[in-house]
């Protein structure tokens, strides 16, 4: 097999690479605690934040348990994500393909692209309040930008005797559009998909600060208020897992749409 740059077998050195690193970290990581170099208040050991997260899961932390959080952070971020999906893949492509729409909404979206969460987070309470709808808007924002600018570079990269082949043949505008602009943006459309979700999990602590009673970041937020560091290290490993996980999905499905990335 080889991997896009034609390299036979890179995949498999890839993931040996992977699995190497991760070790090395770990390894890392019980060392440093385990020679007392730094103290367990600052970095507990692997040992003591297992042992925590199994008692999160039987006893819970903040008045919910593991399972509880880990939904309703899971659940903030996938239905910020589905709107985004819904709505910012349609502006992105509406984008790509009329300069109109292009000159209306590429202002505002550069603009407030590169503003961090958390300067807009007071806005977004004083005019939502501090419901679960504040917190799904500041990840649904994270996400809509680069989702939506993904979508607009992607149909502005289908080449133009593509659509000229295809109107040629008879083909309808509707038909171009489903079956050769979308298409051909479909990687860069599924890319955006990729990196809005880190955005969105990346944003989840700060949507998570506004009285949220369970969710991961709200369980980071109140074990540090105490200094319980291996609450607030347990929470940092399950949120990059899951990210992980979230992403090694996305990267499926970009295999089973997008079959043709990286072989023409």
């Amino acid at each position: 097999m080889a991997d896009s740059y034609g390299a036979p077998g890179g995949g498999g050195s890839s993931r040996g690479l992977s699995l190497a690193t991760t070790a090395a970290l770990f390894l890392a990581w019980w060392g440093v605690t385990a020679a007392g170099w730094v103290e367990p208040l600052f970095l507990p050991g692997p040992g003591a934040v297992l042992d925590r997260f199994l008692e999160v899961v039987e006893e819970g932390f903040g008045g919910a348990t593991m399972v509880e959080h880990i939904w309703a952070s899971l659940s903030r971020v996938g239905l910020a994500f589905l709107l985004a999906v819904a709505t910012a893949v349609p502006v992105g492509v509406l984008m790509g393909m009329s300069r109109v729409a292009r000159g209306i909404l590429d202002p505002p979206l550069e603009f407030y692209r590169p503003i961090p969460p958390l300067a807009y987070l007071p806005l977004m309470v004083i005019w939502f309040g501090i419901g679960e709808l504040t917190k799904i808007v500041v990840i649904y924002l994270a996400i809509f930008a680069p989702m939506a600018l993904n979508a607009r570079a992607g149909v502005r990269s289908v080449p133009i005797e593509q659509i000229h082949a295809a109107y040629s043949m008879g083909a309808s505008r509707l038909q171009v559009v489903w079956h050769v602009i979308l298409r051909g943006a479909m990687p860069e459309i599924l890319t955006g998909m990729r990196i809005g979700l880190g955005f969105g999990w990346t944003t989840l602590v700060a949507a998570e600060l506004i009285a949220a009673q369970a969710g991961l970041g709200a369980m980071i937020q109140q074990a540090s208020d105490f200094l319980v560091s291996d609450v607030v290290i347990m929470g940092i490993v399950v949120i990059g897992t899951i990210a992980y996980l979230s992403d090694l999905a996305m990267r499926y499905l970009e295999r089973v749409l997008t079959p043709w990335k990286g072989k023409v």
